[in-house]
């Protein structure tokens, strides 16, 4: 999976996730690190 995809797949989850500004840019890490994992 390409770090773009990843990227904006990870961004789009926080989005529809994250209420806040801090819980959003967490939910954007954890989304981040498991879809590099799935890649593994």
């Amino acid at each position: 999976m390409n770090n773009l995809f990843r990227g904006l797949l990870a961004g789009y989850g926080a989005k529809k996730l994250g209420g806040g500004c801090f819980s959003t840019i967490l939910i954007f890490i954890i989304l981040w690190y498991a879809l590099g994992q799935c890649n593994n």
